[in-house]
């Protein structure tokens, strides 16, 4: 992870599952770590991208989220980029 973003993919996790990785990340991350860039995708239903944004949209780490055009991921902004 050089570029300050880590990706992980949450296809096929469940809402448990899926905290217990984000949440797991957000101890780890450390100062050079921005952002943390969520791939739970859309098609398959929306369980994921509703949970993800409803649990971390006012978590104290995450400054603000940034939504991709097609409902696929979801980056939490943890430090702007200067």
């Amino acid at each position: 992870m050089t570029s300050g973003i880590i990706t992980v993919d949450l296809h096929g996790k469940n809402t448990y599952q899926a905290k217990v990785t984000v949440d797991a990340l957000l101890r780890r991350a450390h100062v050079g770590t921005y952002r943390i860039r969520l791939v739970h995708g859309c098609h398959g239903g929306t369980a994921l991208r509703d949970f993800i944004r409803a649990e971390y949209g006012r978590h104290p780490q995450v400054k603000r989220m940034v939504l991709s055009p097609d409902g696929g991921t979801t980056e939490l902004v943890l430090r702007e980029y200067v």
